[in-house]
This record gives C-alpha cells, structure tokens and sequence, in this order.
C-alpha cells in the first residue's frame, strides 16, 4: 500500500460548549429552566441568587459554597477562552434545528351536569362542640369503593366477590369484566365452596348502588338505568324514558328523533320532556371520583396595553436572578495553591457562561415576543377572529434570526394576555385566499367556525356545506373538506350528532 500526502478544503461548523448550552436553555420551558439553574447553583460555588429573591437559598448557597472551598475539591471542566464569545454571537442562530407548529384545542363535555335523584336527609342542626369533617376520603375510586365496600355488610363469600368487582372497574368506572369470568376466576381459587352466577349478579347490584349511583355497571345504557331505578316511582316520564334507554339506545345515540317518536308514539313536546330527564344523568359517574392533576404553567411574558400601546415584559418570577459571587471570584487572585487559583478560574469561567446564556434566553425571547405582538395586535383587541396569518419565517426575518431559533423560543414558552394565557405557537398559522385577493388566519377560521356552531339552532344544525356558504358569504372561500378538518380539529361533531331537542 502507498502512503501519500493530501491537502483537502472545506468548511465545517463546529459548536463549543458555550453554544451547546446556549441551545439547551433556549429550548427549555420556564420550569425546566428553573430546575437548571437550580442544579448551576448547588454544583457552582460561584454562583448565588441576588439578595432579596430567596434568603434561604443564598444561606444554603453560601454555606455549600464554603464547604467545597475548604475541601479544596477540583473538576475535570476546562476553562472557556474569551474568544468564545465572539464565535457563539456569530453562531448561535446558524446551528438550530426545526421544530413544528401543533395547535391542539379542547373538547366541550356532553352532560358535565350530575343532578341527584337521591333525597337529602337532615337530622337538624349539629351541636357548636362537635367537630364536623371535611375533606376528600380516598385518592383513586378503587380506594373510595373499598372505603364503602369495608362499611357496608357483607358475608365472607359475598366480600370476596365485592372485592373482585372493586378490582376490576377501571377509571371510567366500567366493569371490565363479566360476571361469568368472575365465577369462573373464584371457584378456580376456591375448592372448597361453589359460586354460582346469582350470587355474583345479586352482589353486582349492591356495588352498583355505591357512591356514584352507577358505578361498576357493564356499560353506558346499564349506568343510565341504575340511575333511573333511584327516581320516586310518581317521576313523570319516567316510564317512557326507561323504554326508550332500553329498547331505543341506537336511535338515541344517533339523534334520530324522528324514528324515535315513531317507535315511541311520542310527540316532539313529549319527546322533549323525556331528553330533559336523560340530562339530567351522570353518564361518566366516576368523572366526580377520578380527578387529572392540573397542569401547572408558569407564564415566561406578559403583554399589558399602557396608555394605547401594547407592552411586553419578562415575568420577573419566573426564574431567580443569579449572580457571580465576588467574595469567592476575587479569591483566585490571592490564594496561593494553583490548584484552588485553577479550581475557581473554572468556575468563575463556567458561571459567567452561564449568566450570559440566561441573558441571551431572556433578550431573544423579549425580542421575539415583541415581534408577535406587534404582527398580532388584532387578536389582543378583538379576539382569535381576528388573527392574522403569520408562519415561523415571517417572524425570523423580522428578527433576523434563524428560522429554527425562533421555532425553539416559540416552543413551551407562555404568555399572559387579558385575554389569558397561550403558548407563544398559538400566534402562527397558515394563510387562507380571500375572495378580495387578502389572506386570513386558519386560526381565524377555527374561531369563526365555532362561533357559528356555538350560535346555531340545535334543531336545524349547521352542516359543513353551510358553514362554508356562511363564510363565502364573508369573503373567506374555503371548502367543505376544510371545515370538515377544522371542525375536527376544534372536536367538534358533525351535525347529525349536534342535533338536539333541548
């Protein structure tokens, strides 16, 4: 084999550690970043929060800070060059990647209104002395089932079986499983007493009537009727409304009102009657029990108008303010062993680094922030009709940025309006013509399409054909296939399933 020499050109770009961590503070949401810094000030003797944003934490700070500078402990990080400084200026915005824009949008909940059938009772008023309990009793719904379970009379056998039931209801609070599995699974555990399928049935009764009524049932026409079953006997249309759950329960799914006043002989007015007692049911009754666990935004900007302009500023408390510690800094010029002079040199490099990446965060989100406003103030003065088509590339050639850095700021980050609070993606959108040659917000659209839907007559409801005519009506030419994707998008069903005679 020969050896040779070559000489070959070319360009390479090449991050150092300043931009990487750059880039990663760019990208984080305001809680991350608040766990970021908190890990830069327990690991960093150097840094430390500015006086007056937590006493506590500067007296941990400090107290962490001198028990690393006692034990003289070194690290393996290399010091940063100032010149690094100029090639992160020059690079940050070239070295990003795309991200993509989601707009995702919550569903209304039908019947989200659960009124008791049971009566109240009241023994009188309780003495002033006895202490009254208030507070929530179990976490999960299996744990408030077997709270019940425990205080309500059971035989050994018949307990076994409740505690198998418990077990098998899920979050929506359905019966998983059948009876029949149910005996099977029993009496393969027990050989020395037999099961049979009524005991099982007749122990499922007296699940179902726990608190929610109609818990445990096998399915959505069993929960209702559970329900049903606890009405006075004297509740007007109560018979009718029993008739058509059982028999009828396609016909109601569908909305087919017309065949269903044929089969039930009922009129409109009658019919109306019956419906408003179905309303009146819990269809998810383990809604109430199982509860999501909110999620939690911390706003990283707010925009307020003062005195007829609308004004961006950075929430102070999003993040604490963070410092060099100059006590510590100016130790590196008079300690005497080069392995704590280079200890601290590091660190001071590492903190000021990391200052300055944080100022570059705040004055590029500040910045970008400012940009939507200003494209965007239709929408802070009249509302989501009136936004206005606007893409990652518009923005970043305002800024004169990268198209991915503004996608990385944009991304997790909130902001608080009047109008409340929204994730800095919800101002971009595609662009739809307009019959007069101007462009409109497909944002504008979703706002405009539920606002028709929201004002229909749920008798006669709108269909996507003439929810496209209305808008054609307003200059916005759009076709039924895109309100249809729109509509969906907003989870909003189609007419036939929005007709109602409430």
């Amino acid at each position: 084999m020969r050896q040779s020499l070559q000489l070959r050109m070319g360009q390479q770009l090449t991050m150092t550690p300043q931009l990487q961590q750059a880039i990663r503070l760019l990208q984080l949401s305001t809680l991350d970043l608040q766990q970021e810094i908190q890990e830069a000030l327990d690991s960093n003797p150097l840094l430390e929060v500015e006086e007056g944003e937590s006493e506590s934490h500067d007296n941990e700070t400090q107290s962490k800070s001198d028990t690393e500078l006692e034990q003289h402990t070194t690290n393996d990080n290399d010091s940063f060059e100032d010149s690094a400084v100029s090639d992160y200026e020059q690079d940050s915005d070239a070295a990003l990647n795309k991200d993509t824009v989601s707009d995702d949008l919550a569903m209304d909940v039908t019947w989200d209104e659960y009124i008791s059938a049971a009566p109240a009772s009241s023994s009188g008023p309780m003495p002033e002395d006895e202490t009254i309990y208030q507070g929530k009793t179990t976490e999960t719904l299996q744990e408030y089932m077997m709270w019940q379970l425990e205080l309500t009379p059971f035989s050994p056998t018949d307990r076994a079986i409740a505690l198998a039931i418990v077990e098998a209801v899920d979050d929506a609070g359905l019966l998983t499983i059948s009876c029949e599995d149910i005996v099977e699974s029993m009496n393969q555990d027990n050989d020395d007493e037999h099961i049979e399928l009524d005991e099982v049935e007749a122990v499922l009764k007296r699940v179902q009537l726990f608190d929610p009524v109609g818990i445990a049932a096998r399915s959505l026409q069993e929960c209702l009727c559970i329900q049903l079953n606890q009405f006075d006997r004297n509740t007007p249309w109560l018979t009718q409304t029993k008739e058509i759950l059982t028999e009828h329960i396609d016909l109601l799914a569908s909305r087919d009102y017309r065949t269903l006043m044929k089969k039930t002989k009922l009129k409109e007015a009658d019919l109306k009657e019956v419906m408003t007692l179905i309303h009146s049911l819990n269809p998810k009754p383990a809604a109430s029990i199982v509860q999501e666990e909110a999620d939690y935004v911390i706003p990283d900007v707010s925009v307020k108008k003062v005195k007829g302009r609308w004004v961006v500023e950075l929430n102070p408390d999003s993040m604490p303010k963070i410092r060099v510690n100059d006590h510590y800094a100016a130790m590196s010029r008079s300690v005497k062993s080069s392995t704590d002079s280079q200890f601290i040199r590091s660190h001071l490099q590492e903190a000021k680094w990391f200052i300055k990446s944080l100022e570059s965060r705040n004055e590029t989100l500040l910045k970008v922030t400012n940009c939507i406003v200003q494209q965007q103030q239709a929408f802070f003065e009249h509302g989501p009709e009136a936004m206005k088509p606007m893409v990652l590339n518009d923005v970043a050639e305002m800024v004169d940025m990268h198209e991915s850095t503004i996608s990385r700021v944009t991304t997790q980050k909130y902001m608080h309006t009047p109008r409340g609070i929204y994730e800095l993606k919800y101002f971009f959108s595609s662009h739809v013509s307009t019959e007069n040659g101007g462009e409109c917000s497909s944002t504008a659209i979703r706002a405009l399409i539920k606002k028709l839907i929201a004002a229909e007559n749920t008798a006669k409801p709108l269909s996507d054909s003439k929810i496209a005519d209305v808008l054609a009506d307003q200059g916005i030419k759009v076709a039924r296939r895109t309100i249809a994707k729109y509509r969906e998008s907003l989870a909003i069903p189609p007419s036939n399933q929005r007709k109602s005679l409430i």
